[in-house]
């Protein structure tokens, strides 16, 4: 799949670059892409929920009143689970949501979700952008260019470029990663995939070295 590369204003260099198949042209497995994007939500839950049973709430241990003879049911201490302010029964406790993917899975589902993207016309390859120093206004200027501004847009970069990220961080809506930390769920909550150049050249690059 050919895209044609634009510059930082918003044309068109009139150079195209091919988007590898074994990344952008897989047949995407839906159920994977669910998986993995259920295993990096999973991994961000805390689980640090807890509440306290009638072993640790405050409250007499001694028995509120004889076994038989009252009437009315027999009762234990102050702190059972039927009275106010005493334990919980079968509440949640500390505990880890993590669970484990293959790699192949992990790669097939991200492979998968950049495929949707190339499918709906969704990737924006641009010319290396190279900004000397931090500057969010300029690449705010950059994405009104290319107009994507507003847009939910993930930006892939070769390797970590430090003006690159200081210069999105404060920006609504856009999220910089490089491109081998990439996740499955960054690609499906972007509208918009903005690729660097250079990501493409790299993977070019790979595949005539093991031809």
């Amino acid at each position: 799949m050919q895209v044609d590369v634009i510059n930082i204003k918003g044309e068109a260099t009139g150079r195209k670059v091919e988007l590898p198949t074994e990344f952008f042209g897989v047949e995407p497995n839906n159920h994977l892409i669910y998986l993995a994007v259920k295993q990096y939500l999973a991994a961000k839950h805390q689980g640090t929920h807890k509440v306290k049973t009638r072993a640790e709430v405050q409250g007499a241990s001694r028995k509120l009143h004889k076994q038989k003879g009252t009437g009315g049911a027999r009762k234990g201490n102050i702190r059972n689970p039927l009275y106010k302010g005493g334990g919980t029964i079968f509440g949640p406790k500390p505990h880890s949501y993590t669970f484990k993917l293959n790699k192949q899975v992990k790669n097939l589902a991200f492979y998968s979700a950049l495929s949707h993207k190339a499918q709906s016309n969704s990737i924006v390859v641009v010319e290396d952008i190279n900004l000397d120093t931090p500057k969010t206004s300029e690449f705010n200027t950059i994405l009104q260019n290319l107009k994507l501004a507003g847009t939910k847009t993930l930006y892939l970069l070769p390797e970590y470029n430090d003006n690159t990220f200081l210069s999105t961080r404060n920006i609504q809506r856009i999220k910089t990663n490089v491109f081998d930390n990439a996740n499955t769920y960054d690609v499906v909550n972007a509208s918009k995939l903005l690729i660097s150049e250079s990501v493409v050249k790299g993977f070019n690059e790979t595949d005539e070295a093991l031809a």
